[in-house]
């Protein structure tokens, strides 16, 4: 049902209610062709009520000897009349509404009250006999033998029985037999629903625009929101919620904005407070008579310095001021690993998708460069590879070293965290190296996962969303 179904919100709208309104279409001819039989069973059925009535008053008022000339006038292939001295429709079988023996007595116009007996009752449907009919017995044969037109199903025939008590003693026995009318749907009625259908698709596709175009707005602004791009303020249209909606979106957005600028500025403002004491702790550390002394305060100092520093970078990467463009996947894949060749790195490229990224080159280009680094240094050498998946670019990078224990793949990313005693009994750096590369990564509206390769070594998946196309 699912893939039946337009994928935009205005094609599945209009879908449904061309869907609805041929649902209740198909129910009010359904309704139409079974009332209509409805009104033909009752038409046919006042018919002969009131052929009998006035032909049991016509037998009444004729001589004798014409009776069998008015009862062969008076039949036809639908309705037979005979005299006999018994009644065909018996007290016990009589079943029919009131209505019908009263409108016999009304054609009767009499007040005398003879029995009139009624029965009103459905045939099914019987196979043609094969022999023919008996002597005398044609026109009833075919009254029973009412059958469908070549090529369509049998139908089912309504017989009306009527017993009306003569003068004489007598009764007049009428057998009407008529088939239903048959179920078909009145296909001229397709053309007004065609044409209804129609133009109500073509007032909700321009009705709807109201509302999926500041949709469509909402989501372009929520996905440049989401790599990172400085988006502008929605303007406000179409219905009320969407324009709250809006609004909504352009209050978090400002929030959002104004919470990351106030933490970048925090954490650079603090780490460059901290230079200038450092930097005087470094003067009287060197005043320091004795060499022990003086070497371990000189090498702690440089120590929270360069945290300052890493500190400073982080939040250089965190900040988003750099203009957002859009770049060649295997232009900027390629141009790294060069730059990394020419510094005589043990880095190779692999399979690259031609696809293009918007992304901010500096920022991106330090966080890849982080993680290729730490690749080099803890597994002696990376492997960088990307391709498209899924709408999203996966840029992955392998190295040959010792890997990490499961649990501390997460734990790696949080600033000034380092796991030396398990990749590297060197130092490396102060532990910020994988925060700002998820920094920058996150900015960019991907994401960045660490994972133990079976045949060994790490690799790390950089997902990237893809430039999207109107």
């Amino acid at each position: 049902m699912r893939a039946l179904l337009p994928r935009t919100l205005r094609g599945q709208i209009i879908a449904l209610i061309v869907v609805a309104l041929a649902i209740a279409q198909a129910l009010t001819l359904w309704l139409f062709v079974d009332q209509r039989a409805l009104a033909v069973r009752s038409a046919l059925a006042i018919e002969a009520a009131d052929r009998a009535g006035s032909t049991a008053r016509l037998l009444e008022d004729a001589p004798q000897d014409l009776r069998s000339e008015i009862l062969q006038a008076a039949s036809s292939s639908l309705v037979r009349f005979t005299i006999g001295p018994t009644p065909l429709v018996t007290g016990e079988t009589g079943n029919a509404p009131n209505w019908i023996e009263r409108r016999i007595r009304a054609v009767l116009a009499t007040d005398d009250p003879r029995a009139v007996r009624v029965d009103l009752h459905t045939e099914q449907p019987r196979p043609p006999p094969r022999a023919g009919p008996a002597p005398g017995q044609g026109q009833m044969h075919g009254m029973g033998q009412m059958r469908a037109p070549p090529g369509q199903p049998p139908v089912s025939t309504t017989a009306l029985d009527l017993s009306i008590a003569l003068a004489d003693g007598s009764w007049l026995n009428v057998t009407s037999r008529f088939r239903d009318p048959p179920y078909q749907w009145v296909w001229s009625e397709a053309v007004p629903f065609a044409l209804t259908a129609g133009l109500l698709a073509i007032v909700l596709w321009f009705a709807l625009a109201r509302l999926t175009g500041p949709l469509r707005s909402l989501a372009g602004a929520a996905d440049r929101l989401g790599r990172g791009e400085d988006v502008e303020p929605i303007a406000p249209t179409g219905p009320e919620e969407m324009r709250r909606l809006a609004l909504s979106f352009n209050d978090m957005q400002a929030r959002l904005d104004r919470f990351v600028r106030e933490r970048t500025q925090l954490l650079g403002a603090l780490g460059h407070d901290l230079r200038s004491p450092l930097t005087a702790l470094r003067v009287r550390a060197e005043m320091v008579d004795d060499e022990e002394t003086r070497e371990r305060m000189i090498a702690t100092i440089e120590e929270m310095r360069e945290m300052v520093e890493a500190t400073l970078a982080f939040s250089r990467g965190m900040a988003m001021n750099e203009p957002v463009e859009t770049v060649s996947l295997a232009g900027f894949i390629g141009g790294l690993a060069r730059e990394f060749d020419e510094t005589g790195l043990a880095v190779t490229t692999g399979e690259i998708d031609d696809a293009e990224l918007r992304i901010r080159p500096l920022s991106m280009r330090r966080a890849l460069r982080n993680l290729i680094e730490n690749a080099v240094r803890y597994g002696g050498r990376a492997a960088v590879s990307a391709k498209k998946q899924n709408g999203s670019i996966v840029i992955r990078i392998d190295d040959e070293g010792p890997g990490i224990d499961a649990r501390e793949l997460e734990r790696v990313f949080e600033p000034f965290v380092r796991l030396e005693t398990s990749r590297s009994r060197e130092t490396g750096g102060v532990g910020l190296g994988l925060s700002i590369a998820r920094a920058a990564v996150i900015a960019h509206g991907g994401g960045i996962t660490l994972e133990n390769h079976p045949e060994g070594g790490l690799r790390v998946t950089v997902t990237l969303p893809r430039e999207q196309t109107a």
